[in-house]
């Protein structure tokens, strides 16, 4: 069911709509922050690491919580999620030198999905060692609102590692609500990666697992530079439109 307010108001593609502020001015001062960043430092898009996890249905399903239709009109679609399928969660976090991941939140060898406790293990045992490979004191942090993500001991563990280079609510720099026309996750790799490993219809989880692995891995860093570049254009668009959301459908399967 849809429920409209006024014309100031998005629709969102959700079994329950969730309302945003077509002007927005969480928005518009993070934009306005991350230009100024890049006036400064013009590499500064290219030293943050976007991270997000997500579901991969079995039966190619795509989960609502990553595709998404802003527009000011009803669109007039509700999503019936599958019951009782077999599902993948996995991890990435992206940045202009590469992908880290495929992480797969599992337990004893099981498929499971993230809450707190599961989500700092993760940054414990995997993201963190990762990060060996790289100069931590150059890099940023940026994660959405997701509750697992935004526990004060999920936050505290993040400023031991990056300090006040951690963009996320409740962060030193906070992230908006709905930035997902903002993380490049959102607005490219799952629906990208989404759109490849159910080609050859995966039977069995595993068979899926090693799908996604090698469609991540096959991403050239050229594409990656691209992609962040059009980080950038998306931040000059929200900018000059006042903290819209872009007109756009995030994926197109």
């Amino acid at each position: 069911m849809y429920y409209s307010i006024d014309k100031n108001f998005f629709y969102s593609k959700d079994n329950l709509v969730a309302l945003h502020f077509k002007y927005d001015p969480g928005r518009r001062r993070f934009v306005e922050w991350a230009r100024n960043e890049i006036a400064v430092v013009p590499d500064f898009h290219k030293r943050i690491l976007f991270i997000d996890e997500v579901h991969f249905w079995l039966n190619g399903y795509v989960n609502k919580q990553n595709c998404r239709i802003w527009s000011e009109v009803n669109p007039q679609v509700y999503v019936d999620p599958p019951l009782h399928q077999e599902t993948l969660t996995v991890l990435c976090a992206l940045w202009a030198g590469g992908i880290i991941g495929s992480y797969f939140f599992k337990i004893e060898g099981h498929n499971v999905t993230v809450n707190g406790d599961r989500y700092r293990a993760m940054i414990t045992n995997f993201f963190i060692p990762e990060l060996n490979n790289h100069d931590v004191q150059e890099l940023w942090f940026q994660q959405d609102g997701a509750t697992c993500h935004t526990a004060r001991a999920t936050i505290d563990l993040l400023n031991d590692t990056f300090g006040d280079r951690l963009i996320s609510r409740f962060g030193p720099v906070n992230l908006p609500p709905t930035p997902y026309d903002l993380t490049p996750l959102d607005y490219f790799l799952w629906g990208y990666v989404k759109s490849l490993v159910y080609a050859d219809k995966p039977q069995t989880l595993d068979h899926l697992e090693d799908n996604i692995r090698r469609v991540i891995a096959d991403i050239r860093p050229q594409m990656l530079e691209k992609i962040i570049e059009n980080w950038t254009f998306r931040l000059d668009y929200i900018r000059a439109s006042r903290g819209s959301h872009m007109p756009e459908i995030i994926f197109k399967m």
